[in-house]
């Protein structure tokens, strides 16, 4: 089972100034900055995927600037992404349309015919069938019972691009694998249409709709189309949301799944923003300390224009809380007082509210119990991946987009060498250390562009 990153330009500036919060002086984005692999120094997955919504072009306006689009297309996914170094070449590059872009739309906005020429253009190594996302689910109907007209609509639409599909490429399948996408309203509909996929000569299967399902769900679907399939036939999961649970779904023999939850988490969730591993093999999680700048958080801005805080004031603040967090890490200030004077700058920007005015308030109270979990333990002390090794208590800092992606790129580490251990990889990764941190010669392999150690 393997571990593929969904990117979506997620890259860093690698001599960002971490003190003074300004990027690298003359920084061109994408071109001066780094992607998690030549951040890290190694590849912390296994393969990375692209959207065709998120590259964006006439039909749809993605994440990507024009020149970006049509560079990624000149010169291949590989090249644009980086992947072009020795150490890297082996990463598969998975592509999909990205179906929630356009859910909206009465039909998807791409021909069969032009997503091929798409994947092959910039050669692509995997390349999944338009589809058309199918919210409805129901995990109690049997068979192809049940469905709005709109979701069998929809999955007619699927299965007839995917026919299409699979004789357009038929001339490429040398260049990429093609795969067929399985769209749904129940498991037996899901069933159904792995089981026309595989008659259509398609042995690599991307389950989609999986975003909005319990974890639970997605097993029935699994079990379904298992039973309706070859065993040789694999199966890729189209972004799966449900990634802490993954140790849940060996029995499916699924080959391959991608997800960006590990580095989104870092910025997006409330309490869980930093992975560690665990004695148990499964995965700590540690809430980041929010010290957001002061003159640019809304929170803080609302309060001083309402007169609860001057600016000034939060500016002081906000320097005093840097300050102790800093001295904590060197061992130069105690627990208590580094907490009083985080969670006085902290508590306003996550509630809204000075201090002063809500002191017993439980959302005071539930964030000093996090951070004090977070300052207690050191978590980034624990872990020698490049990020941390580099930034120290820096990484824990929930604070701008430099901070929070290089926290979620260790996430990334730390996760692709927990899906490494899980039982159904056992046999290829003998020496893979949970850490997710190689060795050493490994690391002086894939060369010196890590992390900046200005801090």
């Amino acid at each position: 089972m393997k571990f593929i990153f969904a990117d979506s330009l997620d890259h860093v500036d690698p001599g960002y100034d971490f003190l003074r919060d300004r990027y690298s002086e003359g920084r061109t984005p994408y071109w001066d900055d780094a992607y998690p692999h030549e951040i890290m120094g190694y590849a912390p997955y296994k393969g990375m995927l692209v959207s065709r919504g998120i590259v964006g072009g006439v039909a749809v306006g993605g994440k990507y600037t024009e020149a970006q689009a049509m560079r990624f297309r000149r010169v291949g996914a590989r090249e644009f992404l980086r992947l072009d170094k020795p150490q890297f070449e082996h990463l598969p590059i998975f592509g999909d349309c990205g179906a929630f872009t356009y859910h909206k739309e009465d039909k998807p906005p791409y021909t069969p015919e032009d997503t091929a020429e798409f994947y092959d253009d910039a050669r692509f190594t995997h390349g999944c069938s338009v589809d058309h996302i199918i919210f409805d689910f129901d995990e109690s109907l049997k068979g192809m019972d049940g469905g709005t007209e709109e979701a069998r609509r929809r999955f007619e639409i699927t299965l007839e691009n995917a026919s299409a599909f699979r004789t357009a490429t038929a001339h490429m399948s040398a260049r990429f694998t093609p795969m067929g996408v399985i769209q749904g309203w129940s498991p037996g509909s899901m069933a159904e249409g792995a089981r026309r996929l595989v008659a259509m000569g398609y042995d690599y299967l991307a389950l989609g709709g999986t975003v909005p399902l319990k974890a639970s769900q997605i097993k029935s679907c699994l079990a379904a189309i298992r039973d309706m399939i070859p065993a040789s036939t694999r199966i890729h999961i189209l972004g799966f949301a449900k990634a802490d649970e993954i140790d849940t779904f060996g029995s499916f023999n699924i080959t391959s799944f991608d997800t960006t939850s590990p580095l989104i988490r870092a910025f997006k969730d409330a309490k869980a923003n930093y992975y560690l591993p665990s004695k148990s093999g499964k995965l700590d999680y540690y809430t980041a300390i929010r010290v957001p700048q002061a003159l640019e958080n809304p929170k803080l801005m609302r309060l001083a224009k309402r007169g609860a805080l001057h600016q000034e004031t939060l500016v002081e603040m906000e320097k005093n809380a840097l300050s102790a967090l800093r001295a904590y890490d060197r061992g130069e200030a105690g627990l208590d007082e580094t907490l009083d004077t985080v969670i006085a700058y902290s508590a306003p920007a996550v509630t809204g509210s000075p201090v002063e005015e809500m002191p017993d308030a439980k959302a005071i109270k539930d964030l000093r119990e996090r951070y004090k979990r977070t300052l207690v333990d050191r978590p980034w002390k624990k872990c020698c991946c490049p990020i941390c090794s580099a930034l120290s208590i820096e990484v824990m800092l929930f604070r701008a987009s430099n901070r929070n992606k290089r926290r979620g790129i260790h996430n990334l580490g730390v996760y692709n060498a927990l899906v490494d251990q899980l039982p159904s990889n056992s046999d290829d990764n003998d020496l893979i250390q949970i850490s997710g941190d190689p060795s050493e010669t490994e690391r002086d392999a894939h060369g010196s562009f890590v992390c900046s150690e200005s801090v």
